[in-house]
């Protein structure tokens, strides 16, 4: 299960992973992603905080997940993972090979750290958005 909360004017979503992921879970993530999305084109961040990784309940969880990856992770700007382990550490390395957004690891007690990592961009690109329509 994923306690997830959107924060829309941060354009950030909020995942919380407490036990197994389900796909249910993602189904109702996708509606908030997808609602957000038609009317904003990208999201601006993921911000995934756990303390660790508790996998997922069945097969059709994990499809689930790969299928929510597959249809918004290019539309992705920033992923803040938030948590201890090894696989936590070793994620951002790896993923940036692959994925277009930048991943970045904080510690798991670090959530400050990655709300300003994740913000730290937004607000200079709004800066500069605003700048652009100055007459």
């Amino acid at each position: 299960m994923i306690d997830y909360e959107f924060r829309h004017a941060e354009g950030v979503l909020v995942l919380r992973p407490e036990r197994p992921l389900e796909a249910a879970d993602f189904i109702a993530i996708t509606g908030q992603v997808d609602t957000y999305l038609t009317g904003h084109g990208k999201l601006h961040g993921v911000l995934i905080h756990a303390k660790s990784f508790p996998g997922w309940k069945d097969f059709a969880a994990l499809l689930a997940h790969l299928k929510f990856l597959k249809e918004h992770l290019h539309r992705i700007e920033k992923v803040a993972v938030v948590a201890d382990g090894t696989l936590a550490q070793v994620l951002p390395n790896f993923a940036n090979h692959f994925i277009h957004a930048q991943v970045q690891h904080f510690d798991f007690p670090r959530e400050t750290d990655a709300w300003d990592w994740l913000i730290q961009t937004r607000e200079i690109q709004l800066d500069t958005d605003s700048r652009d329509y100055l007459p």
